[in-house]
């Protein structure tokens, strides 16, 4: 690995953390907030790539672990993940990569990127945290579900300007997922 690997991961480490400064949005049925993290996880995908992006949020999940107020409302340490939140938090990682997968696969553009966000973005994100809500909490997975329809229109504004960034920084010739195939 490359120093500029190291930096650009360490930079969506700290881009994921930064979004945590803009204040979380309560779901009551289901008690996990809307945040603006999951933009960075979609954009470390589309610009780092599968394991780059993967290494990013696994950095950035360590810290939360260790203690970190990182998530959005200043929120850290284990007991994270004891409570509803945690297996949407644990998903960032393989979304991360999933998304960066998708991306590096084929012609880069639009509708490529924006599919990627939203399969990986949104849906390995719902796949990993919605059964563990249900898990930790007394509710069914078809009310974690409906519940998590909140995040929806949010995840999907997110899903596009993070496609947007991206199509965006290779039309100005900055990297993205497509120019690290090795």
């Amino acid at each position: 690995m490359h120093a500029r690997d190291v930096f650009r991961i360490l930079f969506f480490t700290a881009l994921t953390a930064v979004l945590g400064l803009f204040p979380p949005l309560d779901v009551p049925l289901i008690d996990v907030p809307i945040t603006a993290q999951t933009l960075g996880v979609m954009l470390s995908g589309l610009v780092l790539g599968s394991w780059r992006a993967a290494l990013a949020q696994m950095v950035f999940v360590a810290l939360v672990m260790a203690g970190a107020p990182l998530l959005a409302g200043g929120r850290g340490g284990m007991g994270i993940l004891t409570g509803p939140t945690g297996g949407f938090l644990i998903g960032w990682i393989p979304a991360a990569f999933v998304t960066g997968l998708l991306a590096e696969a084929g012609r880069p553009g639009w509708l490529r990127f924006i599919l990627a966000t939203i399969t990986g973005g949104i849906g390995v994100v719902y796949l990993i945290g919605v059964p563990w809500a249900a898990m930790v909490t007394t509710l069914s997975p078809w009310q974690v579900l409906t519940g998590s329809m909140a995040f929806l229109p949010g995840d999907l504004i997110k899903a596009v300007t993070a496609a947007a960034i991206a199509v965006t920084l290779r039309d100005r010739g900055r990297s993205t997922a497509i120019s690290f195939r090795r």
